[in-house]
């Protein structure tokens, strides 16, 4: 069974940090392009972060650059997301997904395996 698991997330004031890990279990990703996602209340499940299966590429949002950093430990099966800076409208519940190439992508629609989720709150 393929399983993502989030965790890192919780409650910092505007301007602190966070990491974010996800680890994978059930299947290796080392071939598969990986990425985050976040999902606000009320909101579509936004693009934040891809990266590629060597961690060679990476991609940001326009939201994400220049604070956030994408990294993955192939290794230990895991990904990471560093976020710096942070905003109150950070604020979201903040999502791990996988493909199964590793075709670049960035649309949540072409993301099969994902987490349950781990929910970051950003206060001013």
């Amino acid at each position: 069974q393929v399983q993502l698991v989030e965790s890192g997330g919780g409650l910092v004031q505007a301007g602190g940090s966070l990491r974010l890990s996800c680890v994978a279990s059930g299947r290796t990703f080392s071939r598969n392009v990986m990425g985050w996602f976040r999902q606000a209340p009320g909101k579509e499940r936004d693009f934040v972060a891809a990266i590629s299966w060597t961690g060679s590429s990476t991609s940001y949002a326009d939201s994400a650059k220049g604070r956030f950093t994408i990294s993955r430990d192939n290794v230990k099966n895991t990904m990471y997301l560093q976020m710096n800076s942070l905003k109150p409208e950070d604020t979201a519940v903040y999502y791990c997904a996988a493909r199964t190439t590793s075709y670049w992508a960035i649309s949540p629609a072409d993301y099969r395996y994902w987490g349950q989720g781990t929910q970051v709150t950003v206060t001013s």
